[in-house]
């Protein structure tokens, strides 16, 4: 466990908060791309088969094809530590995107796709093409984000974490340009609009965040030699490889869904309603997300447990109470009606199955908190276990349900959701709390008087 730095007063909840804010701002942001995007497909030609498409194919693919450079923020912030270092992360980022974009190509411009989207998933043949097309016009998805997050990585530990959620403004407005743009226009297809949002969004984002880490690598990175070994290829493959098999075993869990959806009754109708409902849990998820880098570089202060978990136990509330508030009111209907602009039948489909979604934020927090102590200690082999349990437990309950044939598809899968961060969320905290009593045991003999 690394030495803490000590701190003259224990870790306050306020400063929990004012670091959490403008990463969860960048979460926030994040997470509003996906409800805008099904709100303007909603409202544009065949928006059935659009929604289905690029909720049941396109968004889940691309995120699965990603997910090995998901975590370069997390590995860029901790490990930027010098020039050295930082030319290892940046040319592993390179390597690892471009095969991963070379990959995606290969899915969506050859026959792959066929045999991925038809004998695997085994979705609805209408929304086939519509999906190859949005996959297409995704090709600069990974490569973009795995530049980004190696560049916010740097600006995270050199500079102001502002900054991350500026360039996520900056994707959010090209994003919402582009949507608008083409919600005005009309008559165009919503998997084009929508996909060529997407697209356009990451890219400006990386650009901006290759702008503002320009200055930091100038004054804190090019020329720097920190003390202690120097990074090699080898040892930062030893520390990332089980963090990039993490995001890569979970986001299976959305191609799968796919799959039981399809499998089920009212598949089409399933699949169209499943982005409004995923991009709303997901958006209030997100927040939790962003706790996990507020815990690791939090834990060297002095007596911070405390803090922690009353700041994650006031967020788990707060946003699955917010959850509970739209599942029990009208404006879970409206959300889905008016907001999400979905046809009256799939705005109830939708509706039916948010109230299975309430505990996932608060698992969210918790995830985040335990993991984060993981993480500060190096103890990624946990991580990685708790997401195999998460997808046996999401994989059972899509088993049921395509044996059962109850019900719509969308309702199983939520439920199969809800079950899986519970199994996450329990193996985390075997861990996590083991990995948090340690920080309560540190600090019981640290003087904070040393600072």
């Amino acid at each position: 466990m690394p030495t803490p730095t000590p701190a003259r007063s224990p870790l306050r909840l306020a400063q929990v908060a004012q670091t959490w804010a403008p990463l969860a701002g960048s979460w926030l942001l994040m997470g509003l791309e996906l409800p805008a995007v099904s709100a303007v497909m909603a409202r544009l030609p065949d928006p059935t088969v659009s929604l289905a498409a690029y909720g049941g194919i396109v968004f889940p693919m691309a995120l699965l094809i990603e997910s090995p450079i998901i975590m370069l923020l997390a590995a860029s912030t901790a490990m930027s530590r010098d020039e050295a270092s930082y030319r290892v992360v940046r040319r592993f980022m390179f390597t690892v995107a471009g095969a991963l974009t070379a990959l995606h190509a290969l899915i969506a411009f050859t026959p792959l796709f066929d045999l991925l989207a038809v004998r695997l998933l085994g979705v609805p043949p209408e929304i086939l093409e519509p999906a190859r097309l949005g996959l297409r016009i995704l090709l600069p998805w990974t490569l973009s984000i795995a530049f980004r997050r190696t560049q916010q990585g740097v600006v995270i530990r050199f500079g102001d974490p502002r900054a991350v959620t500026l360039g996520t403004a900056v994707r959010l407005f090209t994003n919402a340009t582009i949507l608008a743009l083409g919600a005005w226009r009309g008559g165009i297809p919503g998997i084009v609009v929508g996909c060529t949002a997407v697209a356009s969004g990451v890219v400006a984002e990386a650009i901006y965040a290759g702008v503002a880490a320009r200055p930091v690598l100038r004054q804190h990175v090019w020329g720097r030699i920190a003390e202690g070994p120097r990074l090699t290829l080898r040892a930062f493959l030893h520390f990332y490889l089980p963090l990039m098999a993490t995001p890569m075993i979970g986001f299976l869990s959305m191609p799968l869904a796919s799959a039981a959806i399809s499998r089920m009754p009212l598949p089409l109708e399933s699949l169209a309603a499943w982005p409004a409902l995923n991009g709303l849990t997901f958006t209030l998820r997100s927040t939790g997300f962003a706790f996990n880098e507020v815990v690791v570089s939090q834990l060297d202060r002095w007596r911070p447990v405390p803090a922690l978990r009353r700041f994650a136990l006031l967020l788990g509330l707060a946003t699955s109470g917010l959850l509970l508030v739209m599942a029990v009111s009208p404006l879970g209907g409206l959300w889905f009606g008016r907001v999400s602009g979905l046809p009256p039948a799939l705005a109830a489909l939708g509706a039916g199955a948010f109230v299975f979604m309430i505990p996932l934020p608060a698992f969210a927090v918790w995830q985040s908190l335990y993991q984060g102590a993981l993480l500060h200690s190096r103890s990624t082999r946990r991580v990685t276990e708790s997401v195999l349990a998460m997808m046996a437990a999401t994989i059972a309950v899509m088993a049921a349900g395509i044996a059962l044939q109850r019900g719509a598809g969308l309702f199983t899968v939520a439920l199969a959701f809800v079950a899986g961060n519970l199994a996450q969320t329990a193996w985390l905290a075997r861990g996590g709390s083991d990995e948090l009593a340690r920080v309560v045991a540190r600090d019981a003999g640290a003087n904070p008087g040393a600072a």
